[in-house]
């Protein structure tokens, strides 16, 4: 059985309390750094294929089999520590150290592709692996671009130019967390629903939401959208500095590796957000307006290894309850929906649909308590998932057990 971190923090005294992962977050700097194995092991003369998978299998195999083992960390930081832990500057510079290490290692493992002749396959895993450090990138600018601090945020939005996904965070924090968990939501998936039809309806969702409220955000202020205030314009401009200089030192052959790169990172994001929120509804109101966002309306994961790699992204519950929290300070509920696994290990379940269907549906089941209208169904599949679980709509059946006396007096 994997083991389980023990007492939770709220239990101790604030004073006293230290965070015992402080210097276990360093391994979110490492991560990163992995991708270049591959092409440093074939620079200094070790050229067997499986040199290229390496980081692969750590990463989407390796990681998953640590969680297990290492089980789950359940404890919180007491909510008396917590405005020591948010002003403590050493996590704010894990998050900016890895900025450096992400553009060495793009620019690193792109330049080795496109001056090496490798097998299809080497080249392949190397690309893959590439835009997974990518979608790592992603997450950075996804707790930079929470903080309130101007720098923080700036360099968020560099961040993510890197994979020419400069809309993220407008998308991200005046979209999707408005949105989240309700049908408006492109970033929201639904019960019945694969990730490849997600990531039709996420991928250029996400891009749109972001451009309209950008416009909205300029128009207010009385400037133009296609000014340079446009923070998507600004890291669009990043992004074309960046890959143009690129292909024209190192010619055409730059272009599939950049693409490829590029949408695999963007992939990766597109996987954490179809795995998050997966059929999970916000209720509507009298009024028309949703239900305040509640840590129920997220799926959660205390795995230990994979929250250190991703800045407690799995905690995705307090993360949405109270985005403004840094990574370090999210905390555990009781009674959360559960994901069976860290988010590396989820991934490779979602990219089989099947599988993801078999494990998730039936525990969306249960995180809802059996009750069909707080499921967010993909339309086409609502009645046969109803079927399939034996559900019934609530208020149909509600409706229907108020008739029964007046069926029987008349």
């Amino acid at each position: 059985m994997p083991a389980t971190l023990p007492l939770p923090a709220q239990e101790q005294d604030p004073a006293s309390y230290r965070d015992r992962k402080k210097l276990m977050w360093l391994l979110s700097v490492i991560a990163p750094a992995s991708v270049v194995v591959g092409p440093v092991a074939y620079l200094n003369g070790h050229t067997h294929p499986m040199w290229f998978f390496a980081s692969m299998i750590a990463i989407y195999l390796g990681v998953p089999l640590l969680d297990y083992i290492m089980g789950e960390d359940l404890s919180n930081p007491p909510e008396g520590a917590v405005p020591r832990l948010e002003a403590d500057g050493y996590y704010r510079w894990i998050n900016y150290l890895v900025v450096p290490v992400l553009w060495g290692s793009l620019l690193f493992n792109v330049v080795f592709l496109a001056t090496h002749d490798l097998a299809w396959y080497e080249w392949l895993a190397t690309t893959v692996i590439t835009g997974s450090m990518l979608g790592f990138g992603l997450n950075l600018s996804h707790e930079l671009g929470h903080k309130k601090d101007w720098i923080g945020r700036k360099m968020g939005l560099f961040n993510s130019a890197l994979g020419g996904y400069g809309h993220f965070s407008i998308e991200h924090n005046r979209g999707h967390h408005r949105h989240v968990a309700t049908p408006e939501d492109p970033a929201s998936s639904k019960m019945g629903e694969s990730i490849y039809r997600f990531m039709f309806r996420e991928l250029p969702g996400a891009y749109f939401r972001a451009w309209d409220l950008e416009t909205e955000r300029l128009d207010r202020v009385g400037k133009s959208v296609w000014s340079l205030d446009n923070e998507i314009l600004q890291a669009g401009l990043v992004t074309a500095l960046l890959y143009g200089g690129l292909i024209a030192a190192f010619g055409p052959k730059m272009v599939p590796i950049l693409a490829i790169v590029a949408f695999w990172g963007a992939f990766q994001l597109t996987s954490a957000n179809y795995i998050e929120h997966y059929g999970l509804l916000r209720q509507k109101k009298a009024d028309g307006r949703y239900e305040h966002c509640q840590p129920h309306h997220s799926w959660n994961s205390n795995h230990i290894v994979s929250n250190l790699i991703v800045f407690h992204l799995q905690r995705h519950s307090d993360h949405h309850a109270n985005p403004t929290r840094s990574y370090q300070s999210l905390r555990n509920f009781p009674e959360l929906p559960t994901l069976p696994s860290g988010y590396f290990g989820m991934f490779l379940a979602a990219y089989v649909p099947p599988l993801w269907f078999a494990i998730m549906d039936k525990r969306v089941i249960q995180a809802v308590g059996g009750d069909a209208n707080r499921i967010n169904f993909l339309p086409a599949k609502r009645a046969m998932l109803m079927r399939r679980f034996g559900l019934t709509d609530s208020a149909t059946a509600q409706a229907s057990q108020a008739a029964q006396p007046a069926l029987k007096q008349a």
